[in-house]
């Protein structure tokens, strides 16, 4: 199994997700189930160790967890709390927990042990809840691929002018741009910025097709694979708030090896009660992302057939060099931890 981070927090779902069941979701080559408890949110193994049966298969007695095959009943914690045939707790019965926290409508897991929880590094999603003044659609999809492949690609957007001929392809607007990766603490950025140019496909209706406007995208990263992209037009020369911008959350984290997990949500300030644009943004993305994002990736991920990435000596054209910036900061993040133990 590969190594992953433990010092960051994985997107374990949305926090609408769960609804009186929880769910159980593979994170990390693991099992998890994930459900609510009365002061906020927990995930075990989804294993109970008797004869590892799946524990959301069970059922619920207030916080606790019953398992479905032989009534061990199991706190949020993980400890098992009753035994239904003796009064003894038998040694080793307890499922190993994990941190969950729930903020701006994500559930984020903690890597590591739940000792060290460090809630002050999850990463700043706000503009998701909705609010008097702004409306989100969110999605998922199952990736047949390494995490860090869905990552590559969305720090590169210059990929829009080339997959995205269907859904946001930017009539060329990429070549006139200029683009930054660069580092802010452990953040890292990877910005386009295109000036004076025709308004790109995300301004319809936004701005006359006759207007010249400045447009940015700008994608921000945190370990192992949170980013938070801000997609914007004003007018050319103008200051960017007498324009508009669109936030949007792409999110991968890792089912295992070979898998990941990819959450999206795009936020708007228009149109709140409009179930049709919910269902149009739903169907844009959903043929963006599904397909052709997905298969584009996961074409890629099989052609290397089990191929270390760098032993295959990428070819860079520098316009990648926020997804190979990414790559090396968890490889360096991954060392530092194997180090302090």
């Amino acid at each position: 199994m590969a190594d992953y981070p433990q010092r960051c927090w994985y997107m374990a779902g949305w926090a609408d997700e769960l609804g009186e069941g929880g769910f159980s979701r593979e994170i990390r080559g693991e099992r998890l189930f994930v459900f609510r408890t009365a002061d906020g949110v927990a995930a075990l193994r989804d294993r109970c160790p008797h004869r590892f049966a799946p524990l959301s298969l069970g059922t619920r007695d207030g916080d606790r967890v019953v398992c479905g095959y032989h009534g061990l009943a199991f706190a949020p914690d993980g400890r098992c709390v009753h035994n239904p045939f003796a009064d003894r707790i038998p040694a080793g019965a307890s499922v190993p927990a994990f941190h969950l926290v729930e903020r701006d409508g994500i559930l984020w897991l903690w890597g590591g042990d739940r000792q060290d929880a460090d809630e002050t590094l999850i990463p700043d999603f706000g503009f998701i809840p909705d609010t008097r003044a702004s409306r989100t659609v969110r999605g998922y999809t199952l990736m047949q691929a390494q995490y860090e492949y869905g990552t590559d690609n969305l720090l590169d957007l210059s990929h829009i002018e080339f997959v995205h001929k269907g859904t946001f392809a930017g009539q060329g607007v990429i070549f006139a741009g200029r683009h930054k990766a660069h580092m802010q603490g452990d953040t890292l950025h990877s910005d386009w910025w295109m000036p004076g140019i025709a308004p790109p496909s995300v301004a319809r209706g936004h701005v006359p097709d006759d207007a010249v406007v400045d447009h940015w995208l700008e994608m921000r990263w945190n370990a192992p694979a949170s980013m938070r992209l801000m997609v914007g037009v004003c007018p050319h020369g103008g200051p960017r708030d007498t324009g508009f911008e669109v936030p949007q959350a792409h999110i991968l984290t890792p089912a295992n090896d070979h898998q990941s997990h990819y959450f999206w949500s795009s936020t708007r300030y228009d149109a709140l009660d409009s179930p049709e644009t919910d269902a149009a943004l739903l169907r844009l993305f959903g043929e963006a992302f599904d397909q052709e994002d997905k298969p584009m990736i996961e074409a890629a991920y099989a052609n290397m057939a089990g191929c270390d990435f760098w032993a295959e000596k990428p070819l860079s054209l520098g316009i990648d060099q926020g997804g190979t910036r990414a790559r090396r900061l968890v490889e360096a993040m991954i060392a530092r931890e194997k180090v302090d133990g």
